[in-house]
Parts: structure tokens; sequence; C-alpha cells
């Protein structure tokens, strides 16, 4: 299919000369990392694997979404991290970039959607000022049924949603995603009758937004999710083999890792798309909080982590270019290239200027962009920075889909190499303690 995305390593391997003898000598290990995913994902460990082919989810989720859109103006998505990033990137990605300030009927009658992941009361304040609690339905998730930032704000609202509806029609207002088996979110929702749905318990909620976590906002707002599985499953298929050259994944680690071994600490994603700016961020989480860990070797504590960056083309050339390429070299790169956009603008010719900007008259601002892409890709390459490039044909569901499971693939099989595990945090744990102690939980 001509709509599949693609991964462009030439410029990696312009940059220095050593990258495809790396990756010669690195095979045995890049075969291992793969058949260690694949014995996870055999034992059953790797539920973000199954979630591109949970047709009968879909269809529940798509029947939630009908009754959210036949009765309410506004959703509200409560939750962090995991539970809000993947929510946020889906929007910023295939909905119209003003969605929200569209009136009704541009939106094809589709509820507005907010995504609430801040404890700032001001910020919270902002939001409850332009809903009307009556026409506002509100999905809180969290996998633990207890995150306590999530909670916190769903208390608030709860509370204030109660009272001006009542008790029974806030139930009806509530969508709760959270653990199948435990937790204070699960213990509520069954109290108060909540619409609920499950988080597989062999998927993290970094790796979720292919479950109910992500789909839900997005089937609300119009979004194909039957495409953006479609597109994941795709990527599972064409990212099996434990060849690197016939697994782009596997090809994405093993440059990523060899990287990192040459002393390549800090991991850029650059997308020369305003619709993959949100991606940006769901990336920084699920790389730093999948890699960034402490191993033991010898008996010796050793931290290890490639830390993620995300910057804009064309904007962020006109800050943190120079930093790229005349800073450090502890940076790999990766460009996104959007190959055609749903909407093109002729730049007229410059009515009184010079000759030194004519050239732009009858070109397009796609073409610029695209320009700027190929001109950083370059100057890149004769700096001896390794980069890489993944192109999308369109930022469309089924494009999006791919995108998504290539980077959840590529993440584990760089945890394998590291040595690391991929899907916990411990780290995060201790200062979530120390948080309950200070807000005086009795049991810490």
């Amino acid at each position: 299919m001509n709509d599949k995305i693609k991964l462009d390593i030439s410029g990696a391997l312009q940059a220095a000369a050593w990258v495809e003898g790396e990756i010669e000598s690195n095979r045995s290990d890049l075969a291992a990392a793969a058949q260690a995913v694949d014995a996870k994902r055999k034992e059953g460990l790797l539920g973000f694997f199954d979630l591109p082919f949970n047709k009968e989810g879909a269809a529940a989720i798509k029947q939630t979404a009908e009754y959210i859109k036949g009765n309410f103006k506004n959703l509200v998505v409560i939750g962090i991290g995991g539970s809000a990033l993947g929510n946020r990137m889906l929007h910023n990605a295939l909905n119209h970039p003003r969605y929200n300030e569209l009136p009704a009927g541009k939106r094809k009658g589709c509820p507005r959607v907010y995504v609430l992941d801040s404890i700032d009361a001001d910020y919270l304040k902002g939001l409850l000022d332009v809903l009307d609690l009556k026409e506002t339905a509100f999905n809180v998730i969290t996998k633990s049924g207890g995150t306590v930032e999530t909670m916190a704000n769903f208390f608030v609202l709860k509370d204030m949603l109660k009272r001006e509806v009542g008790p029974n029609r806030a139930a009806e207002s509530i969508i709760a995603t959270t653990d199948a088996s435990r937790g204070v979110l699960l213990e509520i929702a069954r109290q108060e009758g909540y619409r609920l749905f499950h988080i597989p318990g062999n998927v993290g909620g970094r790796y979720s937004v292919l479950s109910a976590v992500g789909l839900l906002s997005a089937a609300v707002s119009g979004i194909d999710i039957d495409e953006l599985l479609s597109g994941a499953e795709t990527a599972v298929k064409d990212c099996s083999a434990h060849d690197p050259y016939k697994n782009p994944a596997l090809m994405g680690a093993a440059l990523h890792y060899i990287a990192y071994q040459r002393g390549k600490s800090i991991s850029v994603v650059m997308p020369y798309s305003d619709a993959l700016d949100y991606f940006g961020d769901w990336y920084c989480q699920l790389w730093a909080e999948s890699l960034g860990k402490t191993k033991h070797v010898n008996g010796t504590a050793v931290p290890v982590g490639q830390t993620p960056l995300k910057a804009i083309g064309a904007r962020d050339q006109h800050s943190l270019l120079q930093l790229f390429l005349d800073g450090p070299d502890d940076k790999i790169f990766t460009l996104l290239r959007v190959e055609k956009r749903q909407n093109s603008f002729i730049i007229p010719p410059p009515d009184g200027a010079g000759n030194e900007l004519q050239y732009l008259g009858g070109s397009t601002l796609e073409k610029l962009l695209a320009s700027e892409l190929e001109a950083t890709e370059s100057v890149l390459a004769k700096r001896g920075r390794m980069c890489l490039r993944i192109s999308l044909p369109t930022v469309s569901p089924y494009t999006m889909g791919q995108l998504i499971f290539f980077y959840m693939l590529m993440t584990a099989y760089m945890g394998e190499l590291m040595g690391i595990n991929a899907f916990d945090q411990p780290a995060v744990e201790e200062g979530k303690r120390i948080t309950y102690r200070l807000m005086g939980r009795p049991d810490y």
C-alpha cells in the first residue's frame, strides 16, 4: 500500500561512516532483542500488541461515544501522563487545529473535547469558565484507580457536578476507565453506577493510547478509530522480522542504541507538522519513563537512559537548531515529514518588495516547509549528526496508528538492548510515597 509510513536512515549513514558497520556488528544483539520481545508477547506480558486486534472493545467504545455525542456538548478527559498525553496527541493530529472553537455544525455535531491533566487551581478555574456542567460528560482515567492528581481533580468536579445536576444525572455523565479488578476508582464506579471501561492489566499507561484510554475521546470527536487500529495492525505485521533491514522499528532501536553507545544521550524528535506537535510530548513520556532506569552491573548501580527532546520545524530552527548544529554532538535526530497536507496556500508575489523576496511568489507554504526540512537534514548530515527521517503520506488515523505502534515497539526493543525493563517506573513511585506523606495519608 502507498499509505504506509517509511523510515529513511540515509541521513544517519551519511553522517558517520561507522554507523553501517555498527549495525552489522550488533546483528546478534538485535536479533536477541527481537526474540525477547516476541517471547514476552507470547507470555502475555506485552498487551499493547493485542490492542489493534480488539474489535469487540472498539465496538463498545463506539457505542458509548454515540451516547456521549447524543447527550452532551462537551467531554472532559481527566487523567495525567499516559492517561492524558495520548488523548491530546490524537486530537491534535486528527482533528481541526481549532476544533473546540468551531461551531457545532463544523464539528459535525460532535462534542468539544478537553483534557485536564493539571492540578493548578487557576487552570481548572479557566476550564470551568468555558463549561456548562449540565452539558458536560467526564471520562476519568487512571489504571491504578488511585492516581492522586487525577482523583483529586475528579473529586472536585464530581462534587460540583452533583450539586449542579443531582447524583443520578451526575452518574450518567461520568465514564470511568481503570483496572478491571482493583482500585478506588473501580469501587466508586461500581457503587455509583458509572459506565466503565477496563485497561488490560498487561498494558501500561504510556502504552495504552490504543485502548479505551485514548480511543473513547477520539471516537467522541469523530475520529475513525477502526482506521487507527488498522494502521497499528499494519505496523504489527510490518515490524515482525528479526532483521533490522526488514523491520523498521528494530532498525530505529538499533540506530538509537548505537548512538547511545557512542555518547549520544539525547534523542530529538522534530516533526515538520503542527499536527504532530503533541506526538512529540507523547513520545517524550514513552521514551523517558520506559528507558530512564538504574541497572546493576557487577553489583554497582549504573544510571542509564536517553533523554527525549521535542522540537518543531520550522519554528525551532529559530531557537534550538543553533545548538543542534554547533553544540555538543550528543544527539540523534528524527525528522517527521508529512508528504501531503490537507490544505495548500500559494504565496503571492510580494508587492512593493525588493528582489530579495520575489522568489517566494508563486510557490507554496508546504513547499517552503518541505524545503526547510530538507535543508535541516542536509546540514545535520554535513555536521556529522545522526539523523533519521520518518515520512507519513498524510496525517490520517491509518498513518497515526502505524506511527504510534512503531514507536511503542521501538521502545520495547530499545529496553531489551539496554538490558532494562521498559515497562516499569520504580523511581516515580518513590516521589509518590513522599507526596502521600506530605498530604497526610495515614499509612505513609
